[in-house]
């Protein structure tokens, strides 16, 4: 009775064979653990248009000069001491491209008058208050991150003329005072222009805009992918004054780095950025988008691919019920789980690729790993074959055209009037997307594409 029931198990177990298949089990290779991947793309030039309104400076002069503006208290030298202050704001206008400031003063002035005769001195000192409007033009330009301004007096307007009285009769002595204008006017022209370039130093402000868009920024925290920009360069033409403002125009030489994994670390370095006078700007910016699929999303949409699909050679067949991907030493493993003559899980290895025109990961070079083959050749030579893994690997591809939309779009709000800090302003645009190469990290597959475009970083006013 015990070998009838033996018999019959084993003819049970034979029939099972028969129609479920062999169950065969292979080694499963295990995955790897990578650093996080970065890409750095080819160099990009962005331009910084600086713009200053007039009003900006005007309000930094002001605070340069609060009150007094020249001293001489020495009468004996010129026969005149002489003391200048602002009495209201000084006011800047433009004309032909020049900058024109008019300045309210009131000079306190000590006269010392008279004759010597016969080796009696009969001088006389007297002391006094004039108000005047004085009118300053400055040709502009630009040296060292700063306003660099020729300035001459064009005009001095007394409110009134210049006199003393002397025995009751006022005399004028506009004669003494217009020397005495000539020898404080150098100094105040100077001291204006200085005024100027301390007023007008743009570089705090650039330099804290490279500061800001070099700290990486995390545009998709789904995928921890970073975008970072490395500034090397910074280019700048010469100032020009037009429509009441300053204008000049940069350009940053950098490389644009996208990142997956940690939060990488800014290089930016204040003191190594260095300004180069140039006549034209080069304008050119290449960004890499970092398009993200990760293995559980990617091992879906190939099971999908394999459903309603069999893979045979003469009577035997095998259905693939689902797929899971992960990396191992920068190669993808590709797990069919498959039941029909073969029942069990068997292990694909290959290596990302691109299509361009279908917008799609495949996987190049597709073969079994190692055990697996092993294992085919002795229960399933005729899995083994060519011919089945060719049609298997044309089953192994997926479209990330959602995945490109996602990783541009997470780049577009940085380039629509994005401002990181009060008074600088970035607008962009970009083109076509080109593939650059995958890479594996060990949650995803990242396609880096590169586009190019153009990239504008507008800094406006002294803030």
């Amino acid at each position: 009775m015990y070998e009838k029931d033996y018999f019959i198990a084993i003819c049970n177990y034979n029939i099972w064979m028969c129609q479920y298949g062999k169950k065969i089990e292979a080694l499963k290779p295990e995955p790897s653990n990578n650093a996080p991947v970065a890409f750095e793309s080819a160099t990009s030039f962005i331009n910084m248009p600086v713009t200053i309104a007039l009003a900006d400076v005007e309000g930094q002069l002001n605070k340069a000069f609060p009150g007094l503006m020249y001293e001489d208290n020495n009468v004996e030298d010129d026969k005149i001491a002489m003391k200048v202050w602002k009495t209201a704001p000084i006011r800047l206008n433009e004309e032909n491209g020049r900058l024109i400031s008019v300045v309210p003063v009131k000079i306190n002035a000590k006269v010392k008058y008279g004759t010597s005769a016969m080796g009696i001195d009969m001088y006389d000192t007297r002391e006094f208050d004039l108000n005047a409007i004085v009118t300053f033009k400055s040709n502009v330009g630009l040296v060292n991150w700063k306003l660099n301004t020729e300035t001459q007096i064009e005009n001095l307007e007394w409110q009134e003329s210049p006199t003393v009285t002397i025995a009751g009769k006022k005399v004028m002595i506009t004669y003494v005072i217009n020397p005495a204008i000539k020898l404080f006017k150098s100094k105040i022209e100077t001291r204006l222009d200085q005024a100027l370039s301390k007023a007008v130093d743009f570089k705090p402000q650039v330099l804290d805009a490279l500061e800001k868009l070099s700290a990486p920024m995390l545009t998709s925290p789904q995928y921890e992918a970073w975008f970072a920009l490395n500034p090397q360069e910074l280019y700048v033409t010469d100032a020009k004054l037009g429509k009441n403002q300053v204008t000049m125009n940069m350009g940053l030489k950098c490389s644009m780095q996208t990142t997956i994994g940690q939060q990488p670390k800014s290089s930016f370095n204040r003191n190594a950025i260095v300004l180069k006078p140039v006549k034209e700007m080069p304008d050119k910016l290449n960004v890499v988008v970092a398009a993200v699929s990760t293995y559980e999303s990617a091992s879906k949409v190939l099971t999908k691919n394999f459903q309603g699909k069999e893979f045979s050679s003469g009577s035997r067949k095998v259905t693939v019920q689902k797929v899971d991907l992960w990396q191992k030493d920068n190669k993808m493993i590709i797990a069919l789980d498959m039941t029909g003559s073969i029942n069990g899980t068997i292990y694909l290895t290959g290596y990302p690729n691109y299509n361009a025109v279908t917008k799609e990961i495949y996987f190049d070079q597709m073969d079994y790993v190692l055990d697996t083959k092993s294992v085919l050749m002795r229960t399933a030579n005729w899995l083994a074959e060519g011919m089945v893994l060719k049609k298997i690997q044309e089953s192994c591809r997926y479209s990330i055209k959602p995945n490109l939309e996602e990783g541009r779009n997470n780049l577009l709000p940085y380039l629509k009037n994005y401002s990181p800090m009060p008074g600088i302003f970035i607008n962009g645009k970009l083109g076509e997307l080109d593939f650059e190469k995958v890479q594996l990290t060990n949650n995803a597959i990242i396609a880096f594409i590169k586009t190019s475009g153009t990239m504008d970083v507008k800094v406006d006013g002294m803030k």
